[in-house]
């Protein structure tokens, strides 16, 4: 039976136990039986209260997690979850490839950062920071104050990693979304804007919502090619995208103008350069969207993962 791990990530002092408290409190445990993994002893405790269900154990070592010692410990307490409070000093690539058994599955890996230490870390930790940013499906920066804000947010956190959700928490206890019209997740810097197999749709999410950023900026993607017979000048490309579950499948399209598409089969995969202009089309239903004006185009192979996931 697979059993989903939640992993917090960061240093000292960011707040791991503090959000883990809140779970607990929340909840989170209240059902199901749940094994607490406390890698790393910092002033906060775990609240009493919440840990009916929960076992916690210790781990002091990073050499202490190996497969036949969680398998144990799964043996013994029969969780049906595992959170894990990683040490901040620890390897995340060891536990991925080497210390999860087979049937542990991470579903979740939450990154705490206390924002008034996130510049010292960075630049004396970078490496072991960046690991836990760019593996993080979720970042929590605790403690900001108005310029600590500004300061992240000029960072641009977005490109380390576009697919996090990226929360600010305020020292009066208000939280606030790290996006806003200040963050893009795309280097709009370069000639030809990078979109790799993965973010394609971060960057329609993006087009869509501030078409602005976008407008005569050139682009390369990997894209499947579509032609309907409602545009029979035009084609559509972008990508199959599963918002919710398998029976939740989407097409994030573009239009696309350019000859070389005449040569593609209906969901054939291509690869792509060119510049986005915003113009009105009926595909848009008359609005103002992005169209593709192709310089190059060429067969690709399909990724490795078909269908974008959200």
């Amino acid at each position: 039976m697979d059993i989903p791990v939640y992993l917090f990530a960061g240093f000292l002092d960011g707040g791991k136990t503090t959000f883990i408290n809140g779970i607990l409190r929340d909840g989170f445990a209240i059902q199901d039986r749940t094994l607490l993994l406390c890698c790393e002893e910092g002033e906060e405790e775990y609240n009493p209260k919440a840990l009916k269900n929960v076992t916690v154990v210790n781990v002091g070592e990073e050499g202490e997690l190996t497969p036949a010692y969680l398998r144990q410990l799964e043996k013994k307490h029969r969780p049906k979850q595992v959170l894990i409070e990683f040490n901040g000093m620890w390897s995340l690539a060891r536990l991925y490839q080497e210390a999860l058994p087979d049937n542990w599955v991470l579903y979740q890996v939450m990154t705490m950062v206390e924002a008034g230490t996130f510049d010292t870390y960075a630049k004396n930790l970078g490496q072991i920071m960046m690991e836990k940013l760019i593996n993080a499906d979720m970042i929590v920066f605790n403690r900001c104050d108005e310029a600590l804000r500004a300061s992240l947010r000029q960072r641009n956190l977005k490109m380390v990693n576009r697919r996090a959700s990226i929360y600010l928490e305020n020292t009066d206890g208000t939280s606030e979304d790290y996006a806003d019209d200040t963050v893009c997740p795309f280097d709009l810097d370069q000639d030809i804007i990078e979109i790799p197999d993965g973010d394609f749709g971060i960057w329609y999410v993006d087009a869509m919502e501030h078409p602005e950023r976008y407008n005569g900026k050139a682009i390369h993607a990997k894209v499947v090619v579509c032609h309907l017979p409602q545009y029979p000048e035009d084609t559509i490309v972008g990508r199959f995208a599963m918002t919710c579950c398998e029976n939740d499948i989407t097409f994030l399209g573009l239009v696309a103008k350019g000859e070389g598409f005449r040569a593609f089969e209906n969901r054939a995969w291509a690869d792509v350069t060119g510049v986005v202009r915003m113009e009105p089309h009926k595909a848009y239903e008359g609005e103002n969207g992005p169209v593709l004006y192709a310089a190059a185009v060429s067969p690709a192979e399909k990724p490795g993962q078909e269908v974008l996931m959200f």
